[in-house]
């Protein structure tokens, strides 16, 4: 469906009014650290350019795509609507079979910066298909829109967990899977292309240099990040152990990566803790790393609570590190940047 945007202004403000219900008296600060409050399981975060908004995936069955301001805190449902109509993808999205709104898990996040405030969103979605949704986002009014437009299926027996938009026009999305998984690109049509040299164990957040020459990739199963050439043969990579699984990757102002993730004793202490279990020995942590030194610094080490179950993602917001996460929390975490 086209999504007219005075429809989600309405059902966004409903759904911001019945969260702030829910979470206000639960959002006060825990010493210096403060939250954003209501949306659920915020395993992603993808910062709008030029705005005080970012968009969060809330990686529930059922889930929503949220906007949040990072101005007042407020937060919003804005996807999926609370009424559908069919819509056909435009291109080069035709291989997608429509529209489905039912059935929506987000996951993984990348925003792709355009021009006169349209951006382009792709959203990893589990649930009533494998596919990499594809909205724009219209900040040119007070609330930014989206408008669905298109997807990318994924392939046959592949679920997919983070994705990245690259410089030339496509998209590169992760295949987490233990012992070993890929990444794959899609420049267009039908057809993804396993990514040579990306072989790992668990591959899981994804970023790309600015000038589409570099891809990073979270190890989540080796605890590291690898950065992996892209277009060069011979294949060049290298790899950095930082202590912790790697959920998401995400750029940091000064051109570092924030790598985002978890540990605990062992890796069954982390699906255990997922699955509503024992937390206790298991802590949250942003690292920095540098793109070419792979130089690292640990900046964020918080243990498992209500507040935080499981940090999946770190972005900077002015002075602020923000870390979602999953596992039914209902809280972004905002610390002090170092």
């Amino acid at each position: 469906m086209i999504l007219r945007p005075l429809l989600l202004l309405i059902i966004g403000y409903f759904s911001f009014f019945s969260f702030v219900e829910i979470s206000a008296a639960e959002c006060a600060p825990d010493g210096s650290i403060e939250f954003v409050c209501g949306p659920i399981s915020p395993e992603d975060l993808a910062i709008i350019p030029d705005s005080e908004w970012l968009i969060a995936s809330g990686m529930e069955d059922e889930g929503f795509l949220y906007m949040v301001n990072t101005d007042d805190h407020s937060s919003l449902a804005v996807y999926p609507p609370a009424i559908s109509e069919p819509a056909t993808a435009m291109a080069p999205y035709q291989a997608c079979p429509g529209v489905v709104d039912q059935g929506f898990r987000p996951h993984g996040l990348s925003l792709r910066a355009g021009e006169g405030g349209i951006h382009t969103l792709y959203v990893v979605r589990h649930g009533a298909r494998e596919a990499i949704e594809v909205f724009t986002v219209d900040t040119n009014n007070s609330i930014p829109s989206l408008t669905w437009v298109g997807c990318v299926p994924a392939p046959d027996s592949i679920v997919f967990n983070s994705v990245v938009a690259i410089p030339d026009g496509g998209i590169a999305a992760t295949n987490f899977a233990l012992p070993g998984g890929e990444l794959w690109e899609w420049q267009g049509g039908s057809n993804w292309t396993k990514v040579p040299g990306s072989e790992t164990a668990g591959p899981n957040g994804i970023e790309v240099s600015a000038d589409g020459r570099w891809f990073y990739i979270a190890g989540w199963g080796s605890k590291s990040l690898i950065r992996l050439s892209r277009g060069q043969t011979p294949i060049q990579k290298a790899a950095v152990e930082v202590g912790h699984h790697i959920d998401n990757l995400r750029w940091a102002p000064d051109g570092n990566l924030f790598a985002a993730g978890h540990n605990g004793p062992a890796s069954d202490s982390i699906f255990q803790c997922l699955s509503g279990g024992d937390c206790s020995e298991v802590s949250s942590f942003v690292t920095k790393v540098g793109p070419d030194d792979l130089k690292i610094d640990r900046i964020v080490e918080y243990p498992s609570n209500t507040h935080l179950i499981l940090g999946t993602v770190a972005v900077q917001i002015e002075d602020e590190i923000w870390v979602g996460g999953i596992a039914g929390g209902t809280k972004i975490v905002r610390f002090q940047a170092p």
